[in-house]
């Protein structure tokens, strides 16, 4: 059986406050997007064990520190689920922000409840997903969010950016959550973005913000000329997703984006279909 495993990007987000247990409180929506790796499952029948492997874009962790994998003995230990052989192709960058590893797992979790009639509902889902990840929750359900606290709790919200297009470029760039966090003043949003994002997109670029870009952009200058490039090629809207480092733009028209606006980079783009 095979599973596409989208990605999501954020939609603003702001740090609100300081939690007394050293995390932050924060404010964003979760949009998803057609980007997708790719899961196969197959029962092993040789086996009692898990057989895991990974293609496409590498990783740099065990492959028993996969959400994949992690997932996947999260059910394991409460229900009798036979050995899989997982062969995950990943064309999500990593390390972006746009929630590629905690996609897999929660698709992961869905693809066993359903082929294996474990009986879990929505909410049953989102709190086995919740153990793997703040933001693994989203995917259960899919739809775009309004999440705050540590971005798991969620909210729907009214948002639908059909039409438009999105190109995503992601520069060789690893941001650490010690370095993005480093120049944060957590403060409050004057707007509720559950609000603004009821606005035209043609004027989120003046009231919808990404607060890791003021710690980030000074000390990686090719994110913002990312940035600027997407609005010099026609973008209505461009941010930063979660922490970095991929940038996204929308766009009403199909944006023509050629490799050399953007040298050393992961680009993707696509239409909008939800």
């Amino acid at each position: 059986m095979i599973v596409f495993s989208n990605a999501k990007i954020n939609i603003g987000l702001n740090i609100v406050s300081k939690r007394p247990d050293g995390y932050h409180n924060l404010e964003t929506v979760f949009y998803p997007i057609n980007m997708c790796d790719v899961i196969e499952f197959t029962e092993n029948e040789d086996s009692d064990n898990l057989c895991f492997s990974s293609n496409g874009i590498s990783l740099d962790c065990a492959a028993s520190d996969n959400l994949v994998v992690k997932a996947y003995n999260l059910l394991k230990k409460d229900f009798d689920i036979p050995a899989q052989i997982i062969d995950l192709v990943k064309n999500i960058p990593t390390g972006a922000g746009l929630g590629g590893g905690s996609g897999d797992a929660t698709f992961t979790l869905k693809y066993l409840n359903d082929r294996y009639s474990l009986g879990l509902d929505s909410e049953k889902l989102k709190s086995y997903a919740s153990l793997l990840g703040a933001d693994c929750a989203f995917f259960v359900e899919n739809r775009p969010v309004y999440a705050t606290g540590i971005g798991d709790v969620m909210e729907p919200v009214e948002l639908s950016l059909k039409g438009y297009y999105i190109a995503v470029v992601k520069p060789d760039i690893f941001i650490s959550t010690r370095e993005a966090f480093a120049g944060i003043t957590p403060r409050e949003s004057e707007v509720c973005l559950k609000e603004l994002v009821h606005l035209p997109v043609s004027e989120w670029k003046n009231c919808i913000k990404n607060d890791f870009e003021y710690s980030i952009f000074p000390n990686h200058k090719m994110l913002q000329n990312v940035k600027c490039k997407l609005y010099d090629i026609g973008a209505e809207y461009v941010s930063m997703s979660g922490s970095g480092s991929s940038i996204y733009g929308l766009f009403k028209k199909n944006p023509e984006i050629f490799e050399q606006n953007f040298d050393n980079c992961y680009i993707w783009s696509s239409q909008c279909l939800s």
